[in-house]
């Protein structure tokens, strides 16, 4: 099975920009920081015991992915084909992708996410990655909140409301996918997150896990915890955006966008 192949069962796509979570016009650092953004999310060193083989499987396709598209030439190859060369050096099934990952990325510990999250969030850095992804993915959320470093889904209000900000004073286009967002489709992200939080509890308690190397178990219980500012936001977007579609609905200042 090919790279694209490979992609396309481990990650539902076989765009390696999509993968990667970027844009085509993506810079070399951008890239970067998407592979290290998705690798995050999958590496063996985070995953349960029982999930280890998969994560590890996913984790050697996202090695590929950066490999092709932090080549210049395999980059252009894919680019401009569609393809990717399965025998070049970079794709060499002999190479060590953990090693390879750290050679780019020092360990991460939990420290060291808590205290990135704690100087990310409401940084300038995070503000223009939300209107970035906001942009890149024209309005969908649910794309929006898997790009989006560190956010869970109890960080949906706080993000929404930087979207909005930057609409309304004409920063970014008025997106359809947006602002018309059923409730359905907010409430079905909210429950998937929310079945992935209680299956790590269960998790955690089959195996015995705990202390501080249990990441997933840490975020999960924090999410528990504030549960209820998500259902008082969604509330407050049925009232917002259900009453006014029934109207006719407010029309934004900003400047119009892809419908």
């Amino acid at each position: 099975m090919g790279l694209l192949e490979q992609c396309e069962a481990a990650f539902g796509s076989a765009d390696l920009y999509r993968v990667l979570g970027v844009r085509r016009e993506a810079s070399a650092q951008e890239i970067r920081r998407g592979y290290h953004r998705a690798s995050l999310r999958v590496h063996p060193d985070r995953a349960e015991p029982d999930a280890k083989e998969e994560a590890t499987r996913r984790f050697q396709i996202l090695g590929k992915v950066y490999a092709v598209l932090s080549d210049a030439e395999q980059r252009a190859l894919y680019d401009e084909q569609g393809t990717v060369d399965e025998q070049s050096e970079a794709l060499s099934a002999q190479r060590d992708w953990q090693q390879y990952w750290r050679l780019l990325f020092k360990k991460i510990t939990v420290k060291d996410i808590e205290d990135f999250e704690k100087n990310y969030k409401d940084s300038e850095e995070e503000l223009s990655d939300i209107k970035a992804a906001y942009v890149d993915f024209e309005g969908d959320m649910d794309r929006i909140m898997e790009s989006v470093l560190c956010a869970d889904y109890t960080d949906e209000p706080r993000i929404r409301k930087i979207i909005e900000k930057a609409i309304d004073s004409g920063e970014v286009p008025s997106y359809k996918a947006f602002v018309k967002e059923s409730k359905q489709k907010m409430t079905a992200r909210k429950r998937r997150a929310e079945k992935e939080a209680r299956e790590a509890e269960k998790t955690k308690e089959e195996l015995g896990l705990g202390g501080e190397d249990d990441l997933k178990a840490l975020i999960q219980s924090r999410n528990k915890d504030r549960k209820k500012e998500m259902d008082d936001f969604l509330a407050q977007l049925e009232a917002k955006y259900g009453n006014d579609a029934k109207k006719g609905g407010k029309k934004t200042t900003a400047k119009k966008g892809k419908k």
